[in-house]
């Protein structure tokens, strides 16, 4: 999700004056495919992490059970914090295909590399979320609500209502991509960045989550999702594709608009 990189460029020449750099930002000598490895490790991680809090604090007789908003908006925080660590230095580990495509619409990544992204990304949050199954394997089975078990795969409104479902989520991500820029545009101590972005997520779960569950990513949802209605559940329903388009186009409509804004503000 979301350390911001400047524009990706493999032929580029590297910079001089490190100090100045965003923590993060590809290395001018990383290959493409090691920049699609990167960020299918790093969303992996994201979701094994993320979905895996949703997992302890829903699923019955979790040691986890009932740890409540606070607890999974802050480990999703914390799963953002690690993926960027992992990733950051390669790919600029964005992890989010929303941002993936707004950095490349304002010139700060190459369309070319924006497929193999968007696919890494995917894919990682779909192994990520295999993995979260496999973790709790013994508890889907003592788990009765089929409801409970998707979320933690994917987001579901609290209250279904269309317009008002997208409005969340752009409003969501955009304050996401507005305040990733932001942070990537000052000049930080080592290792602040990743906090600041980390950070943000938190702020943007406990302040915006509540209406649809903040997907604010198109791969944190989409990949999940697909991987509720191909692995065996025990006692799982439906995956709600009627609902699967909320949390991937009003996601890259409030990037592109938190992108345009940012860039249209601070240049």
């Amino acid at each position: 999700m979301q350390k911001i990189p400047e524009r990706s460029d493999t032929h580029a020449r590297p910079k001089t004056k490190k100090h100045h750099q965003a923590p993060g930002r590809p290395t001018a000598m990383a290959t493409p495919m090691s920049q699609y490895l990167s960020e299918f490790i790093a969303t992996g991680m994201l979701i094994l992490l993320g979905n895996g809090v949703v997992a302890g604090a829903l699923l019955n007789k979790s040691k986890a059970q009932g740890a409540g908003w606070g607890v999974i908006t802050a480990a999703w925080g914390l799963a953002v914090l690690i993926g960027i660590y992992i990733a950051g230095p390669t790919s600029g580990a964005i992890m989010n295909p929303a941002l993936t495509i707004a950095l490349a619409a304002i010139g700060k990544l190459s369309w070319a590399v924006v497929p193999g992204f968007v696919l890494a990304q995917i894919a990682g949050a779909f192994a990520g979320a295999t993995l979260v199954w496999l973790a709790y394997l013994a508890h889907w089975r003592v788990s009765d609500d089929p409801a409970l078990k998707l979320a933690i795969f994917c987001t579901a409104p609290a209250i279904r209502d269309t317009k008002a479902n997208v409005l969340t989520e752009v409003i969501g991500t955009f304050a996401l991509t507005f305040g990733a820029l932001a942070i990537g545009a000052n000049t930080l101590a080592p290792g602040m960045g990743p906090l600041g972005v980390g950070l943000l997520v938190v702020v943007v779960g406990m302040s915006l989550g509540g209406p649809t569950g903040y997907a604010i990513n198109p791969a944190r949802d989409l990949g999940p999702r697909i991987a509720h209605a191909l692995l065996p559940i025990a006692g799982k329903g439906g995956s709600d594709w009627a609902y699967a388009w909320v949390p991937v186009v009003a996601p890259i409509v409030g990037a592109l608009i938190g992108a345009f804004a940012f860039q249209a503000a601070y240049g």
